[in-house]
């Protein structure tokens, strides 16, 4: 609808005759009006001004008036707008059109890179103590999580290699240091040192592990540890157990039978007078304490010999001086190859240590005495990472923590069938598990093939009655381990040992019988 507004405006009459100012000085001369022209004047610009009020009011409230120019006082025409509804339809239904194939490209890309094959390895870096991981597991660790691991793992031939690598300062560590890796071997015996030193750091968030949940609570006791490496109920979790053994005994049967003496039994059998001279051991000063410890009924883990062990530290100091009458060779590196050579009859070691030597032998008996002995255990620990990034790299080891990996690297030597190396004894020792008895038979088949060894170890664990008189060594205050090594050193004045130049003579002895040994071989 078009509507039409036409407005003339007439100018009041005084505005011909020169307005109605009273103001002689511009030289307007002002005529006189009537009373009737000028109420009708009036009426006609009331008229006016009105009109004007009201078109300038519509222009106003136009929603358009802020965007258009000013009116003009004249004849205006406003005509509505229509709008073509086909014409927006066609519009809309281009657009629509438009952005379906947009989606629809949209789609084909994603699938398209949904196809795509990405390379996604995770690693694993592994520094072990050589012969204590089965060679199964890392092919079956590999196979049971697919080609997205990159496993790395190297062998050190004795802990003292790994703990000389963390204690080294990463400017001088080379490549393939255990400082690189992810997690470590180390010796039950070392884990207090190690805390201590920091060289290695605590598991954090195992407890909801399912694999820490498994474990025993006396590994968990043993292995909760505070800043100073002592034992703590509160303290953390520190490592993790993969393989664990005992102290042995081993002798030649065929040397026992050829004099007619009675086998060994317990460890009051190596002070009989008939093996005196005949006995090689570690040197290590708690086994030696220890064993002396165990014979008079006390634990390895005494902390003041007077007020725990009968007869105090004077009937301990008799004792330990007759002991050392009776071994020949204290040494942790050529025990074993004095018992080898048949320079000793009798040795006193770790079994991983003892077991492979002496399945290599014949006519050896391996035991464990039956008033108990030490328990060792291998472990798993983190390296602690306290080097620069940039220095890190250089040596090739992680930068921002250890691999996401190792929960399920720890899970997968903790699963039972992981004990059937150790019961096939490929690998001397036994599982975690096996501490509470839990014990993984072997197939009839392989125990053919196996060599039989003389030995009251069952799958490599001492029996129930024995294990049960077993201990492992806790962390000592330092004013026992001090009173351990005063007392040692305090027997060897008194015992008139050796010389040096005795004792080096007794190492090359050794050296020479196991070099004409071969040769007879």
């Amino acid at each position: 609808m078009a509507a039409t507004v036409a407005i003339a405006l007439k100018p009041p009459a005084s505005f011909f005759r020169g307005g109605n100012r009273r103001d002689g000085e511009n030289g307007f001369s002002v005529a006189r009006v009537s009373k009737g022209e000028r109420f009708t004047e009036s009426i006609v610009r009331l008229s006016a001004s009105t009109v004007l009020f009201l078109g300038l009011t519509l222009r106003v409230c136009s929603p358009a008036s802020a965007r258009l120019p000013p009116p003009i006082i004249a004849t205006h025409s406003v005509t509505e707008n229509k709008i073509d509804s086909g014409t927006v339809s066609g519009a809309a239904e281009e657009n629509h059109g438009i952005v379906n194939e947009e989606d629809e490209k949209l789609e084909a890309d994603f699938e398209a890179y949904k196809a795509k094959v990405y390379s996604l390895t995770v690693p694993l870096k592994l520094v072990a103590l050589r012969g204590s991981v089965p060679p199964s597991w890392i092919k079956d660790f590999m196979s049971s999580q697919g080609k997205r691991v990159r496993l790395k793992t190297r062998f050190r031939a004795n802990l003292e290699e790994i703990f000389f690598d963390l204690s080294t300062s990463s400017r001088k560590a080379k490549k393939g240091s255990a400082l690189e890796a992810d997690m470590i071997s180390i010796g039950d015996s070392w884990l207090s040192f190690a805390i201590k030193e920091k060289l290695i750091e605590p598991m954090k968030g195992v407890e909801d592990q399912d694999w820490y949940k498994s474990l025993s609570d006396k590994w968990k006791i043993y292995l909760r540890r505070n800043l100073a490496g002592e034992n703590a109920p509160d303290g953390e979790t520190w490592a993790v157990p993969y393989r664990w053994g005992s102290m042995v005994i081993a002798y030649k049967k065929s040397k026992f039978q050829q004099y007619k003496l009675a086998p060994i039994e317990d460890w009051a059998d190596l002070w009989r007078p008939e093996l005196a001279g005949r006995i090689s051991m570690v040197n290590s000063p708690r086994e030696v304490v220890g064993a002396v410890l165990k014979y008079m009924g006390a634990s390895y883990n005494t902390t003041d010999l007077d007020s725990q062990v009968a007869g105090g530290r004077i009937a301990v100091e008799k004792n330990l001086a007759s002991l050392m009458k009776q071994i020949k060779l204290f040494d942790s590196t050529n025990y074993l190859k004095a018992f080898n050579v048949g320079d000793v009859w009798v040795t006193v070691g770790w079994s991983s240590d003892v077991i492979p030597v002496a399945k290599r032998m014949s006519n050896v008996t391996v035991i464990v005495p039956k008033s108990g002995a030490t328990l060792w255990a291998d472990l798993w620990a983190i390296p602690a990472v306290s080097v620069a990034c940039k220095e890190a790299e250089q040596i090739g080891g992680r930068v921002r923590g250890p691999s996401p990996l190792i929960q399920q690297w720890i899970e997968f030597c903790l699963q039972p069938a992981r004990s059937l190396p150790f019961t096939r004894e490929v690998i001397p020792g036994a599982s975690p598990s096996a501490l509470e008895g839990l014990l993984v038979s072997e197939p009839e088949e392989t125990k053919k093939d196996r060599t039989k060894l003389d030995t009251n170890l069952v799958s490599g664990v001492p029996h129930p009655d024995i294990l049960s008189k077993c201990e492992f060594l806790e962390p000592l205050p330092e004013a026992t381990l001090l009173e351990y090594r005063l007392l040692i050193d305090s027997v060897k004045k008194q015992s008139q040992e050796p010389g040096l130049v005795e004792k080096l003579k007794d190492i090359v002895s050794i050296w020479v019988q196991g070099f004409r040994a071969k040769l007879h071989s």
